[in-house]
């Protein structure tokens, strides 16, 4: 099987209320890139579908998710995430030349004014219905480049976005939860999960909960392949749009149940790492287990 993305149905209620993205690029430490903004507009699903994030293989066994699904309603406008010049439009961009049944139907790529550790950055909108640009034009953040659709191997209609650093190829993305500018007063979480020897568990289950609502999530770390992780994070997880507040990251690993507590600061990334029987490690060669009560009231 080629090694392509399949994009399937975000099944996220259009309901869920979420403050407007901060403006981009916003970046309050130099380890903070999110230098690109939502490529569907606020009042539409501009976030990513929760069952099927980057690096996951939820709908198709082998193949691995390089870019996260905004599950947003056909003719839906897409945006350009950034400002920058048109590189590629229409069907064909997995392999590069024409190709009516590549798998991200149609598309367009964009390569932005500016770039990261003095390599260039693209971004990739897919499953479109309609585009409204041409390659070699130039266009600025937040202009309209085509509209959502279900071209290509979608089963639902949706845009998939990635990110791409270095070249614009399959095996160049990155997690774009690190990229897109997170909603006001909110923040991510970028976690390593690793079993005692320091080897990757993949496709492992990570629970986060909300000590201020109690409200919890499930993320699952990357499959093994295809993805790239970001030289800072080095992660293999990534979930965006969390309130910010306290919050408790619970792992089991062989028999046991290992937590952490942390606060998660608004427009910022904040990072765990859990290595197995030694539990998550704060800070390096010092670890915490099996903490039971929270250090907030």
């Amino acid at each position: 099987m080629l090694p392509f993305t399949i994009s399937a149905t975000p099944a996220e209620a259009v309901s869920i209320w979420r403050p407007p993205p901060y403006p981009a690029p916003w970046a309050l430490r130099p380890e903070d890139h999110f230098l690109f903004a939502r490529p569907i507009p606020s009042g539409a699903v501009n976030w990513p579908n929760p069952s099927y994030r980057y690096g996951g293989t939820g709908f198709a066994e082998g193949v691995v998710h390089t870019g996260v699904d905004l599950g947003a309603a056909r003719h839906t406008p897409v945006l350009a995430a950034g400002a920058g010049e048109v590189v590629w439009v229409g069907y064909g961009l997995y392999r590069g030349v024409e190709d009516f049944t590549d798998p991200y139907g149609l598309a367009v790529a964009l390569r932005h004014d500016f770039g990261y550790q003095l390599q260039p950055i693209y971004t990739v909108y897919a499953h479109m219905q309609s585009v409204l640009v041409w390659p070699g034009q130039r266009v600025e953040v937040g202009e309209q480049i085509g509209m959502v659709g279900d071209t290509g191997q979608a089963t639902a209609p949706h845009l998939h976005f990635e990110v791409r650093v270095g070249e614009n190829r399959y095996f160049n993305t990155r997690n774009p939860e690190l990229w897109m500018v997170p909603a006001e007063g909110w923040g991510v979480l970028a976690g390593r999960v690793e079993n005692t020897f320091g080897g990757e568990l993949a496709e492992y289950p990570v629970q986060i909960l909300s000590l201020d609502t109690q409200q919890a999530w499930e993320v699952w770390t990357y499959a093994r392949g295809t993805v790239v992780q970001d030289e800072f994070y080095q992660e293999n997880f990534v979930i965006s749009d969390l309130p910010a507040g306290p919050y408790e990251v619970r792992i089991d690993f062989s028999g046991r149940s290992y937590a952490t507590y942390l606060y998660l600061n608004p427009g910022q990334t904040s990072k765990v790492r859990f290595a197995g029987r030694l539990g998550f490690l704060d800070e390096p060669g010092r670890a915490v287990l099996d903490l039971v009560h929270p250090p907030f009231p």
